[in-house]
Formats: structure tokens, sequence, C-alpha cells
């Protein structure tokens, strides 16, 4: 099962956090959740087993 474990405004903010997860060797999703005016939320999806971790590595990466 997928878990959101980030929500990111705009694409270009999206796939930055995805590369970097990816990088780090996390298997990550990349959905658009919703949108107000001109912006568009994305979630960022990690299997349920890896969220824990991926937790760590967005605050030390400074999400």
């Amino acid at each position: 099962m997928w878990t959101a474990v980030y929500m990111a405004e705009g694409v270009e903010a999206a796939k930055e956090i995805e590369r970097k997860l990816q990088a780090e060797g996390f298997l990550v999703k990349v959905k658009p959740f919703s949108k107000e005016g001109d912006s568009i939320l994305y979630k960022i999806l990690v299997p349920e087993f890896e969220a824990d971790d991926v937790q760590v590595v967005l605050i030390d990466l400074g999400y």
C-alpha cells in the first residue's frame, strides 16, 4: 500500500522531492491532490513499509 509522506506545492517542487528520494533509493509516486486557483498540490507517495525512513530523510533534506 502507498502512503502519503509529504504535500508539495507545484509540479517542480514535487518532482525535485521525487528525484531526491529516488537518489536515496526509495520508490516514489507523485499524484495531484488538489487545485486552488493556479496552485496545484501534489502528494508524495511511498510504500507504507518505507514511510518512517522517508520521513527521516525528508527532515534531513530540510523538508
